[in-house]
């Protein structure tokens, strides 16, 4: 059975390695006879892999496309791309690829020999981008993902104290990276980010996941009612799917037509309500009515 075992797989490598194969040249590959060859496609099919059979001269076996994704099998070189690949992608800003490509690294990176992690470190250590979100080591990324998956608690360092959380959610929001998590301490839930993570280890405390909020609502609000130094609300004269669009969900939020986010520089803040396409007024802080007049009576001496 091993033999037989050790013979498929090395057939679906072979399938996957290029479009189309003839039974002749299958068997000769495998060193088997044509008959084992149609046997083993059975045995693919069995296991959800849609094999295509073409009769005649010209015929032969194809690896098709089936209802769902099966797994793959993939050489050293293609391991390594892919990895290089979805840790590139787990930074990235497109929606919804980042935390999909973390949830696919988490997979391979289970099941990879520690030689090609290494190689794949390497060329990620090696490799720098610039622009979007802030600087998240992928190693801190994985131990969160892997932690969420199993149930695990994870310790780390956080504004210099040490905090034990259970792991619920990695959220990203474009440009910053938070976890979700139980924190054992507070006994309450928090959210933490992870680029202010410290000696992050995972420990054996396997904990009983909670029932929980909807991860990106709570890190939504978490992150929009943090002690800015100014919190903004601005009633918006446009329906609320409009309003949602002019602020990432993660700098602010939208409550009927009412957006709110929070900053420590007004001016800045100034520059941004400056910007909103539709009619607006300010309900607060005051602070930020006498900035805005304040910045267009600079526009206005400018012209």
């Amino acid at each position: 059975m091993e033999g037989t075992t050790e013979r498929v797989l090395r057939l679906l490598a072979l399938l996957q390695r290029r479009p189309s194969w003839t039974a002749a040249e299958l068997a000769a590959e495998l060193g088997v006879t044509d008959r084992s060859i149609r046997r083993d496609v059975e045995r693919l099919r069995a296991l959800g892999y849609p094999v295509h059979a073409t009769a005649g001269p010209a015929g032969g076996y194809q690896l098709g496309a089936g209802t769902r994704l099966p797994p793959l099998l993939l050489d050293d070189e293609e391991a390594i791309a892919t990895a290089v690949s979805l840790r590139l992608a787990s930074g990235g800003t497109v929606a919804g690829v980042g935390e999909a490509a973390l949830r696919a690294l988490a997979k391979l990176d289970q099941v990879m020999p520690p030689r090609l992690r290494e190689e794949v470190r390497t060329v990620h250590n090696a490799t720098d981008t610039f622009g979007g979100s802030s600087e998240i080591h992928t190693d801190t990324l994985m131990t969160l993902a892997r932690a969420c998956r199993d149930a695990l608690r994870v310790r780390f360092r956080y504004r210099d104290e040490e905090r034990t959380v259970e792991p619920v959610r990695v959220v990203t929001g474009g440009r910053r990276w938070y976890l979700m998590a139980w924190d054992t301490g507070r006994e309450d839930w928090r959210t933490f980010r992870l680029d202010r993570m410290r000696d992050l280890k995972t420990t054996t405390w396997r904990f009983k996941p909670r029932d929980h909020p909807d991860p990106v609502a709570y890190v939504q609000r978490s992150v929009t009612d943090a002690p800015y130094r100014y919190l903004a609300r601005i009633r918006i004269k446009a329906p609320p799917d409009q309003v949602r669009k002019l602020i990432p969900p993660l700098a602010g939020r939208v409550e009927g037509n009412v957006l709110i986010f929070g900053g420590e520089d007004l001016d800045w803040m100034a520059v941004y309500v400056a910007r909103i396409p539709f009619e607006a007024e300010i309900l607060e802080p005051a602070e930020l009515k006498t900035a805005v007049a304040n910045l267009a009576n600079r526009l206005t001496r400018l012209v």
